[in-house]
């Protein structure tokens, strides 16, 4: 990329309702309703900022289907899971290349390595309409039947490398350097920071539900990691979901709060409300945040880090790798107890201690 100064511009976070996908042509259904929102979120906030980035959450396209309907992995594969490239993000190319504007978004996807398994998806396309990066999520909660690189770790290592490439992967852009974590990934730390070392300034980080919205929680969440790698973020989270096409009544799942902070863990535009589709825009200053970067003694807290004391604390092995090589993501009474073991092993080991009613 040029060296030229990036002007400052306007981000959004999209906040659709969305309506949960059963077959692939509802996804298309939501994103002429994402068009819609577009039209009025940009018309309205171009008179403020140049819109160069539009952000939107995780589930827009497809909806939870197969979480809250508990799909088997493969009849997901086969019914609902996009490929990418494809029809959805030619879809969402039209709609860059008629604002001119990035678009982040993501979707449960195919992945042409490995056939039978679907992954979650966050992905760039660009003005010109070109999908030009894209992010498989690392971290899912008990009720997400996507695969993830741990759970095929030595073919995964064996095709991208053990480097930050391989599971923090940013991109370069005219507008800053994005990378991406999708929802449950910004409930750690670690996920942002991958990103972070490997150069990122702008993170996107989509949805997460209720209760933790209106609790504090996803606010928290978004401003611990910015203000910790000294990037922006910008979450959108969805408004009311409809669980199928001709339910009658939206659910506000989410609570909205769809969001941008800035590098200083500052929040500089937040839609506090849910329910009704809408937006949150802010402005984004890659040129002050690199200055602040190349300046302060203090506040730029990635210089600082002494890393090898800070290996130590991962040298042991928690979570079972390669679990999903030979059988596809489990339903989720069989997860349940995936989930628990984790939680003895953390008894085990007597990282936590057991509370007086457990032996």
């Amino acid at each position: 990329m040029s060296k030229s100064k990036i002007e400052q511009y306007m981000a959004l976070a999209l906040q659709p309702v969305m309506v949960g996908a059963h077959k692939r042509e509802d996804i298309l259904v939501n994103i002429e309703h994402i068009h819609q929102l577009c039209y009025a979120a940009i018309w309205l906030s171009n008179i403020d900022m140049p819109v160069r980035l539009v952000t939107i959450p995780e589930g827009a396209l497809q909806g939870f289907t197969d979480e809250i309907f508990d799909w088997d992995h493969q009849e997901y594969v086969d019914k609902m899971a996009i490929d990418l490239p494809g029809t959805e993000t030619d879809a969402l190319g039209v709609i860059a290349k008629e604002f001119n504007t990035y678009i982040i978004a993501q979707a449960k996807v195919r992945h042409p390595k490995f056939p039978g398994r679907f992954f979650n998806g966050a992905f760039v396309i660009s003005p010109e309409g070109d999908l030009i990066h894209t992010h498989y999520k690392l971290q899912v909660f008990a009720r997400e039947h996507s695969t993830v690189p741990h759970d095929v770790w030595d073919q995964w290592i064996e095709l991208y490398g053990s480097g930050l490439d391989a599971f923090y992967p940013v991109v370069d852009t005219d507008i800053g350097r994005i990378g991406c974590v999708i929802c449950m990934e910004g409930s750690y730390p670690e996920t942002a920071r991958g990103l972070a070392m490997n150069g990122a300034e702008v993170i996107y980080r989509p949805s997460y539900p209720e209760p933790y919205v209106s609790n504090g929680l996803w606010e928290v969440q978004n401003r611990a990691r910015a203000l910790d790698n000294t990037c922006f973020v910008v979450a959108p989270n969805p408004a009311s979901y409809l669980p199928m096409p001709e339910s009658k009544f939206p659910v506000d799942t989410f609570g909205g709060n769809s969001m941008i902070v800035d590098y200083q863990g500052q929040v500089i535009s937040n839609h506090k409300a849910g329910g009704t589709a809408s937006y949150a825009g802010g402005i984004i200053d890659i040129e002050a945040l690199r200055q602040y970067r190349a300046r302060s003694l203090w506040g730029n807290w990635l210089k600082d880090l002494r890393t090898e004391q800070f290996k130590i604390i991962y040298d042991q092995p928690l979570y079972e790798k390669n679990r999903c090589i030979d059988v596809p993501p489990l339903k989720h009474a069989e997860n349940d107890k995936i989930f628990r073991q984790a939680i003895d092993r953390m008894h085990t080991k007597g990282i936590w201690k057991k509370p007086y009613d457990l032996d």
